[in-house]
């Protein structure tokens, strides 16, 4: 840090002054300026915005009957959001989360739109155009939630406060599967949901959007103890270039690589060749609504395991790597089990909720989705415990995104070109798997057991001290 423009970045222990010198007031964790209050805003926002979009994608083919025109959409958009998830935090860093956030929020309802258009003219460049934009847009919204979601807790509790949001944001999923479901109950032939049903997403979407410009920066967050997340300075455009250049040669997230690229992999089989296979419109809308309801549960179970599992923090993080990698292992084992008796050459009948046979396969859809939240909360833990301050942890979550929805682009991509089904499962399993011991050495080798940052700089220790109490 250390040059003109970068942040000025204060110690967790620093204690937070009103305008008079005095403590702020931390006597309710209801107040506005609480990171309880701020995630679960943040949740919010992505309830509204992703959660939607989740609804939309889960469907399979974005609700269309012939998924090629949602798959070249999303090959567009994780391509575009490979490069600004990267990017993101630096653009976060610099403009703080207003015009960040908003920002991304907008590009959600132009979206959902172009697929209220292709139900009506059957023109993929519209969808394509908005996927590449939503890329850009995502990008930007999820590196600001990463270094919200992984700055703003007590570092002690960062665990918990992943869950909340997870859960929040999953209730989008749960909702937004809903609304299909509902508004295509009596449609059971139907191939390709109505207007109403992307006309509700875009409803949301415009609240999320709105809902964004009441995110407070980090300097406005003061924890229980008094205690602010992060006292910063706009960050400069020539700072956060050098510091997102350095992301890819630092070791640590080197080694979040392959869970960062397996876990959006998984997307495209799941959505496209389970829940859109294996079943009719208005159960895949039902499906969809479970299928994120677990994601809730998972969260939260993942999320106690590492905040509450054993005193020491390391501990916690090996322990609760072993429980995903075991509950990894015996889904996608069933997943195994029950891909092999179809093939795109041999495809099942469509299965409606009303049917006996429609259980089995509900099942795994459902642990599915609660494999992907453990997974993704478990790697959103370790993120939170490399540093405290939102400005590094903000490029953490940028960099994590980008390689992720770098995977996403490969894998919606490998979907449209009919790569075998037991191929893509098999793929998925894999980088799952490959991810597990390179994580279990990072807890060893970059996590502490005191609540201390491992990002810790002597260089910042001194600009703490020259700019300590200057901003409001």
């Amino acid at each position: 840090m250390g040059v003109e423009g970068s942040a000025a970045v204060v110690a967790d222990e620093e204690k937070a002054p009103s305008s008079g010198g005095e403590l702020l007031s931390t006597r309710s964790r209801f107040r506005y300026n609480s990171p309880l209050v701020q995630v679960t805003l943040i949740g919010l926002v992505c309830f509204c915005c992703p959660g939607m979009f989740n609804a939309l994608s889960g469907m399979g083919g974005g609700g269309q009957v012939d998924p090629t025109a949602a798959n070249n959409a999303n090959t567009a958009l994780y391509t575009t959001f490979a490069i600004f998830g990267i990017l993101g935090g630096g653009i976060y860093n610099i403009l703080g989360p207003h015009l960040t956030l908003a920002a991304g929020c907008s590009t959600y309802v132009l979206y959902a739109g172009s697929f209220l258009y292709y139900n009506h003219h059957k023109h993929q460049a519209f969808a394509i155009a908005a996927g590449a934009l939503l890329g850009v847009g995502a990008g930007l919204l999820w590196a600001g939630e990463g270094a919200i979601m992984t700055a703003y807790p007590p570092p002690n509790r960062k665990g918990t406060y992943i869950s909340l949001f997870w859960s929040i944001f999953n209730m989008g999923g749960v909702i937004g599967g809903l609304i299909p479901f509902i508004l295509n109950y009596h449609r059971t032939e139907a191939a390709s949901v109505n207007d109403a049903t992307y006309i509700g997403f875009m409803i949301f979407m415009a609240a999320g959007t709105v809902l964004s410009f009441a995110i407070l920066p980090p300097n406005k967050v003061v924890r229980d103890d008094g205690t602010r997340c992060t006292n910063v300075k706009y960050s400069s455009v020539s700072t956060e270039a050098a510091e997102i250049l350095k992301l890819f040669l630092n070791w640590k997230m080197l080694l979040i690589v392959p869970a960062s690229w397996a876990s959006n992999f998984f997307y495209s089989y799941q959505f496209n060749n389970v829940n859109g296979l294996l079943f009719n419109l208005r159960t895949r809308g039902l499906n969809n609504v479970f299928y994120w309801g677990a994601q809730m549960v998972g969260s939260i179970g993942i999320g106690y395991v590492l905040d509450f599992s054993f005193k020491s923090r390391r501990m916690r993080g090996f322990v609760g790597i072993g429980v995903v990698a075991l509950l990894g292992t015996a889904i996608w084992g069933g997943g195994l089990a029950n891909q092999i008796p179809y093939t795109h050459d041999k495809l099942p009948r469509k299965l409606d909720f009303k049917e006996p046979a429609f259980a089995g396969p509900f099942v795994l859809y459902f642990s599915y989705g609660l494999l992907d939240a453990m997974f993704q909360s478990m790697v959103y833990w370790i993120i939170g415990a490399l540093a405290d301050d939102s400005q590094t942890l903000s490029r953490y979550s940028g960099f994590y995104k980008g390689v992720q929805s770098a995977g996403a682009a490969v894998a919606w991509q490998v979907d449209t070109h009919k790569v075998p089904l037991l191929s893509q499962l098999i793929v998925n399993w894999s980088l799952t798997t490959i991810s597990y011991p390179l994580l279990i050495l990072l807890v060893m080798l970059a996590v502490k057991d005191e609540n201390k940052s491992t990002e810790e700089n002597p260089k910042e220790a001194n600009v703490i001290a020259s700019n300590k109490d200057t901003s409001t």
